[in-house]
């Protein structure tokens, strides 16, 4: 237990802490552009403030609004503006001195980034807010991504120069915020919205039709996505160090690369930033050096030309002293320090002799640390007699255009042509809004003459969403009896039959009760999908079958029910929520989300504060390279995370362990993330298996073919040749990657009786190879 708890607070500190409690709150509404939502989010989230007793005014709002924005003000109050002109345009300041002698207790202000009038009290809108704080009001303002000018500098760059700004706020005001909310909107969203809109004055009509394509909204939604994960992550970090938590959160990906100051230097830091980009993750680069070292020549060049690249690359570099006879205990001591969840190496030169003599630094670095994933870079100097960059350059068939289409090919595009659309709502956890969001929507399209129902909702008695049912048709769920009760489920036969244009299906994940035509709630959806009828559905990001061994590391909690990651990545929409931790871990309090049961035991364990900024992150990584991957689709290269071009294959190597679904897992988001074809190899070295091994096998068989991948069984009758059989069939596949599990033995086991694991390294020494960390051997 830490002192800090029981020492006496300074004058300072206390002085500090009575003013942070006589200060307002902010709260920052950001969206990807105009059109995004916010100012109707503000007002919205005003009236349910004021219904809750809460003195709420609207300070000022810009009048270039939506009348669905509009109609959002209710009864909410409105202080007058002081309006001013600048170059024929009216602008609006806010009144602060009638809104101090009004003292409201919650002030809603639009547009944060905005140059108040030449003799106004403060320059800018953003000192106006800071102003009201210190006089305990507190602010609830909104603002676009790009009005930060490290974010805008990017989006001026893969836009072309199409964004427009007349002020950038500082982008310390968002650590400044006690809230920020992301308004998470699909550039189709967008573009509807443009096209329904007619408020705008002629110039800003002209920037608006300069930004607003498809790809440039993309664009724009996956820097927001990936800078509000930075800033998540920052405050994760945080938190972890304050409360001793140490090694990789499992939300984010942090790459280092170690290296020495040779030749093959600038490949590994190549590889690793290529697995950085495709991964969505930080690049560290460092070379450990004996103390007092005095470097050649050549070694002086070498390590500027490292220092340039990483440089040029976007990563941190550091040269770090040598402190002891162990480079793996040097290598994870420095890992864990800085939250590393994969070392990027390149290949032993050892001779197995050697490795007896001397060990592996593979192995000891797996040894001494549970969670971190070791990727050995390919050498190909030997076998293709050449320094390259281990990847291999393919030309990839192109398609006619001119070639008439097969009768199977013409019945798969009418097929697609019939299909229904699917959007989903993803959330961090359950709480967030997704279901509220999903019927609001729903609403609004009934209101535009769409034929809507709702096939299955859970409001888990959650008063607002209940509400917003309104008066939209739902269709009775199914009765089934099961072990002498009665159950109920979706009845997809009666969804068909009724046939709306579109059905709402909350909880996408679920598993079926027994006697339901299938055992998974998406399968249902897939059925009404092919019927031609829309859904818009909802799931929380820790049901994703690929994050599953993420989810668990971040919260301990192994999910149950998943969801294939096909059927988000087939889907036409899918649509973040977005909240903070603090936000949600209130409601929680309030009663919003559980009965008054389970409110203490939820926030002190799955709600608890790290766990939920964890999840928030993951959520907001994975949203974002899934804009990523859409944008990649459209053969455009402004993707945040660049193009990959190359031809790789995959081959991950498992056994009949319970890591071995882990290992399935991670190659799977390799292989999507590389646009790899992937296979999953087992061999079976013995006649007859057991009933737990045959369970075993079938489970690694379903995983595979679910998450897309092949799976594919060898056999052998004795056990030496397994590793044999392994590389015969990696090199007939021309594998370009190898994944495999650490071996589970002793280093005297190794020596007396060799590893499948250490063949396999020094055999395949010309191919990248990802060893998996097992995060059931204990550190």
């Amino acid at each position: 237990m830490s002192d800090k708890q029981f020492r006496r607070k300074t004058p300072e500190e206390l002085l500090q802490s009575i003013q942070k409690i006589k200060k307002g709150r902010l709260k920052i509404i950001i969206g990807t552009v105009s059109g995004s939502g916010k100012t109707y989010h503000m007002l919205q989230e005003g009236n349910v403030l004021k219904e809750r007793g809460i003195d709420v005014v609207i300070g000022l709002i810009s009048e270039t609004n939506r009348q669905k924005t509009i109609d959002q003000i209710g009864c909410l109050e409105k202080m007058a503006t002081i309006k001013w002109e600048e170059n024929a345009s009216v602008k609006q300041d806010l009144d602060l001195d009638k809104i101090i002698a009004r003292n409201p207790e919650v002030v809603l202000v639009d547009a944060l980034a905005h140059q108040n009038r030449p003799d106004a009290m403060f320059p800018t809108r953003l000192e106006d807010i800071n102003y009201l704080i210190s006089k305990n009001i507190s602010v609830i303002t909104t603002m676009n991504i790009y009005e930060i000018k490290e974010v805008h500098e990017e989006a001026d760059k893969l836009t072309g120069s199409k964004v427009k700004v007349n002020l950038f706020v500082p982008e310390e005001t968002l650590a400044m915020a006690d809230d920020l909310k992301l308004l998470d909107v699909t550039p189709e969203v967008i573009l509807q919205r443009s096209r329904e809109e007619d408020i705008y004055n002629e110039e800003e009509k002209v920037n608006r039709y300069q930004l607003y394509h498809q790809s440039n909204l993309a664009v724009l939604r996956e820097l927001a996505l990936r800078f509000l994960a930075g800033e998540v992550n920052d405050a994760l970090d945080e938190y972890r160090e304050k409360h001793g938590m140490v090694g990789p959160s499992g939300a984010s990906e942090k790459i280092l690369v170690t290296v020495q100051y040779h030749w093959n230097g600038s490949i590994l830091v190549r590889r690793g930033q290529q697995i950085s980009k495709r991964l969505g993750g930080d690049l560290q680069v460092v070379c450990f050096q004996p103390p007092n070292k005095k470097f050649t020549n050549d070694e002086l060049t070498f390590k500027r030309s490292i220092i340039k690249l990483v440089e040029k690359v976007g990563g941190d570099f550091e040269e770090l002293p040598l402190n002891s006879d162990s480079i793996a205990s040097e290598i994870v001591d420095y890992s864990i320090k800085n939250n590393i969840t994969s070392i990027v190496l390149g290949q032993s030169k050892r001779t197995r002799w050697e490795e007896i003599v001397s060990g592996s630094i593979v192995n000891k670095i797996l040894r001494k640390t549970k969670n971190i994933d070791v990727f050995i870079v390919a050498d190909r100097t030997e076998k293709d007699g050449e320094r390259v960059i281990p990847t291999k350059q393919v030309n990839k068939e192109t398609i006619e255009p001119y070639r008439r289409l097969s009768a199977q090919e013409l019945a798969q595009e009418i097929h697609k042509i019939k299909r229904g659309t699917l959007k989903v709502y993803i959330g961090a956890a359950p709480g967030v809004g997704k279901t509220y969001t999903m019927l609001r929507e729903a609403n609004e399209l009934k209101k535009q003459g769409i034929d809507i129902v709702i096939g299955l909702l859970e409001t888990h008695g959650r008063r607002e969403t209940i509400e917003k049912v309104g008066d939209l048709e739902i269709i009775p769920r199914k009765q089934i009896a099961y072990k002498g009760t009665t159950l109920e489920e979706m009845d997809t036969e009666s969804v068909i039959k009724r046939n709306p244009e579109v059905v709402l299906i909350d909880e996408l994940a679920h598993t079926n009760v027994p006697g339901s035509k299938f055992y998974k709630r998406y399968e249902d959806v897939e059925e009404i999908l092919n019927a031609g009828i829309s859904v818009i559905s909802t799931m929380n990001i820790q049901h994703l079958e690929s994050l599953n061994d993420s989810v668990e590391q971040i919260t301990g909690v192994r999910v149950r029910e998943t969801v294939p990651d096909h059927v988000l990545r087939d889907a036409n929409e899918i649509e973040l929520i977005d909240i903070s931790p603090k936000a949600l871990r209130e409601r929680m309090r309030e009663g919003r989300i559980y009965a008054s049961i389970k409110i203490e035991q939820s926030l002190n364990n799955f709600f608890k504060t790290g766990n939920l900024i964890a999840l928030r992150e993951l959520a907001l990584r994975e949203v974002a390279d899934d804009v990523d991957e859409r944008l990649e689709a459209w053969e455009r290269d402004l993707t945040l995370r660049g193009p990959w071009r190359q031809e790789e294959v995959i081959f991950v190597c498992v056994n009949l362990k319970s890591n071995s679904e882990r290992l399935i897992r991670r190659g799977f988001r390799i292989a999507y993330r590389l646009k790899a074809t992937w296979y999953v190899a087992y061999v079976k070295d013995h006649n007859k298996l057991s009933e737990e091994e045959s369970l075993s096998l079938k489970k690694i068989k379903e995983l595979t073919e679910r998450l897309g991948g092949t799976f594919e069984l060898y056999e052998t009758t004795d056990r030496r040749h397994v590793f044999v059989e392994l590389v015969n069939k990696i090199s007939e596949k021309r594998t370009t990657h190898v994944i495999m599990g650490q071996s589970a033995r002793t280093r005297w086991e190794e020596i007396k009786t060799g590893s499948i694991v250490q063949k396999l390294l020094r055999e395949l020494r010309h191919l990248d190879v990802l060893v998996v960390a097992d995060q059931s051997i204990n550190s």
